[in-house]
């Protein structure tokens, strides 16, 4: 006589041999973040966002040639920076409009009252007293029956100018002409200092050090490497640290009337550090801007010795280009460390460490005991 439930035990069969498939076959569909190793990786792009065609994105061993290819490439960038049109020796200070003289004619001190009286309760901003220079870039002065045109010259043309001018009223007089209100043009700093805010040109030249040292100096989290001067709509990048390093003076940086000045934040330019490691995180640079791989990856927490495939280290960088560039390194020897302290990493660089084999079938096997377990109760129900 047939066992009536002799139709439930292949049933069970059937079903734990199709779950153990399905846990075969999903080991190389392991749920989760995962990184192929070919030479190249496919890529599907096209311009409009359609997926249209495939591409192969190259993965580049990190070794002594890249490092040093990679080195070569910074001293270029470097030597090029140094090339920009922001290098100027210092020059006196030019007048410009709104800017106040003051003018002394000694013994004659019925011009004293040309220099007009401070006003009561005047306040830090107001301008002192003595000659302004009007919006047509002029001044006034008495016995000198033109105008005197100030703009672009400096205090002591225009002391030439009048005394040639009253030598024809008065037996050689004595005149003094100084500045006594700088108004006229001013540069803007901001950004990671500690007191952002426009900066008025004076006689003391405005070099990128002095207009730093005016807004308070570099704040702490302040990114000494990622310093861009706006001028005429022109953005032009600066490597402060990079410069010191390599000797030469921030100071010989002259800025010009009109000029903005911008420090990024540290934080504007992490390295997100993922995968197999002990704490994923999101790591900013150092004071200079620099981040290695080998520092990046120890602020991680270093690599997880029990889940990771420390053969499979990835660093994946957004080029230029529309497609990315991808980095390997085999961290599995400590020599290969030694590379890593090297390898300079770069603004919103992904650090990937891959998972092991074991690891991607033991959280396949997770989410499918769930559904084996329902299988077998369903199983010795129907039995």
């Amino acid at each position: 006589m047939p066992n009536k439930n002799s139709h439930a035990v292949p049933g069970t069969r059937v079903a734990l041999s199709l779950a153990i498939a399905a846990m075969l076959s999903a080991c190389a569909l392991a749920p989760g973040q995962h990184m192929i190793t070919p030479a190249a990786l496919p890529v599907t792009t096209s311009d409009n966002g359609d997926v249209t065609s495939d591409m192969q994105i190259p993965i580049k061993q990190i070794d002594l040639t890249l490092i040093r290819q990679i080195r070569a490439d910074q001293k270029n960038s470097a030597m090029a920076q140094n090339q920009l049109n922001l290098f100027a020796k210092p020059t006196g200070y030019k007048l410009g409009s709104g800017d106040v003289l003051q003018i002394v004619v000694w013994d004659h001190p019925e011009l004293a009252a040309a220099l007009g009286q401070p006003a009561q309760n005047t306040k830090a901003s107001d301008a002192a007293p003595g000659f302004v220079v009007d919006s047509d870039g002029n001044i006034q002065f008495p016995y000198v029956t033109h105008p005197i045109h100030a703009t672009g010259k400096t205090a002591e043309q225009i002391q030439r100018e009048i005394y040639t001018d009253l030598s024809k009223v008065f037996v050689k007089p004595q005149v003094t002409v100084r500045v006594a209100s700088f108004r006229a043009s001013q540069v803007y700093v901001d950004g990671d200092v500690r007191a952002p805010g426009a900066q008025t040109i004076n006689d003391i030249p405005m070099t990128l050090t002095e207009a730093v040292s005016r807004a308070g100096g570099f704040a702490p989290t302040a990114d000494q490497s990622r310093v861009t001067i706006t001028r005429n709509g022109t953005a032009y990048p600066v490597n402060v640290a990079q410069m010191m390093k390599q000797g030469k003076n921030p100071a010989d940086i002259m800025l010009q009337p009109g000029d903005m000045l911008h420090v990024d934040a540290r934080d504007d330019n992490t390295v997100y550090v993922m995968g197999e490691v002990t704490k994923p995180t999101a790591v900013s640079p150092l004071r200079d801007g620099t981040l290695t791989l080998g520092e990046a990856i120890v602020q991680a927490g270093q690599i997880n010795q029990e889940t990771s495939n420390a053969s499979q280290l990835f660093v994946v960088r957004q080029a230029t280009s529309d497609s990315p560039v991808i980095y390997r390194l085999d961290a599995r020897s400590p020599v290969s460390m030694l590379l890593a302290n090297q390898f300079p990493l770069e603004s919103k660089d992904v650090v990937y460490v891959d998972n092991s084999g074991l690891v991607r079938a033991n959280r396949v096997l997770n989410l499918l005991l769930p559904a084996i377990n329902a299988g077998l109760t369903a199983a010795i129900v129907t039995k």
